[in-house]
């Protein structure tokens, strides 16, 4: 569905490029997420998806057709993206705001189809927003404005999903509902592609990870290839173990104190 081969990414100006030959594919029917410290390109993969930096370099494809050839509205209705950072121009109705994300199917000012009410009443159910659907956003707490946003994405549809820190400012249901949400999108057929920085619940769910460091792809392939203690502590340059969750198994990263401390 979503598939980068060899793709070189580099800011204006910059002296050196931000993403440096990357290739990996998102593909229907799974999970795949892109992990890394900060400043590794995580999120300028995301930026070229969404037509804000053009490749230096290699293809950015989805289903195949390059994401250039897209027009704005066949990229919307085709992938739904929640950026990491994100404000509105002006304050709204959280359903005003989530009915955004039905724009480019012609249904959120021109009128609501049915299609288009099924799609929100679906969205809102599965983001839990229905308590704060009459509240303005700028009116809602970190958590709250992640969780809308996530709504809008989902009520926008398409054949995938990208998602950019969906978690941040979530507590540990919240965090747990999104995770698990997105596996049953995978499950259901769409591509899902998230970008996080919380390794253990990666883990749990991806059935896909793309570890990057300084730009290139330092590992990538099952949770079990990828989430090794000598790959890891290279990468994050902190003293860790990678033990096992008991719950499910899955491997869990377990920092550890700084060197030198007590």
């Amino acid at each position: 569905m979503i598939r980068v081969e060899d793709l070189v990414l580099r800011y204006p100006g910059a002296a050196e490029p931000a993403v440096r030959g990357v290739s990996f594919a998102a593909e229907a029917g799974r999970v795949t997420a892109v992990v890394g410290p900060n400043g590794s390109g995580k999120s300028t993969i995301v930026r070229a998806l969404l037509g804000r930096l053009a490749p230096e370099r290699g293809t950015l494809t989805l289903d195949g057709r390059p994401a250039g050839d897209y027009t704005r509205r066949e990229v919307a209705t085709t992938v739904a993206v929640v950026p990491q950072r994100e404000e509105p121009v002006f304050p709204m109705q959280v359903r005003d705001f989530i009915a955004l994300g039905r724009y480019p199917h012609g249904g959120a000012f021109a009128g609501r189809s049915a299609e288009d009410r099924g799609a929100i009443d679906r969205a809102v159910a599965r983001a839990d927003v229905a308590s704060f659907l009459d509240r303005p956003t700028d009116a809602l707490s970190g958590g709250e404005w992640q969780r809308v946003r996530i709504a809008r994405a989902l009520a926008q549809g398409g054949r995938a999903l990208v998602l950019d820190e969906p978690t941040t400012f979530l507590d540990i249901a919240h965090e747990m509902a999104v995770f698990e949400l997105l596996d049953t999108l995978a499950r259901g057929g769409q591509a899902v592609l998230l970008v996080s920085h919380q390794l253990n619940l990666v883990a749990r769910f991806a059935d896909h990870i793309v570890l990057l460091h300084q730009g290139r792809v330092a590992a990538s392939g099952t949770p079990d290839t990828v989430m090794r203690g000598d790959v890891l502590e290279q990468v994050y340059e902190w003293p860790l173990v990678v033990a096992r969750d008991p719950a499910v198994g899955a491997p869990v990263l377990v920092p550890l104190r700084g060197r030198g401390t007590r």
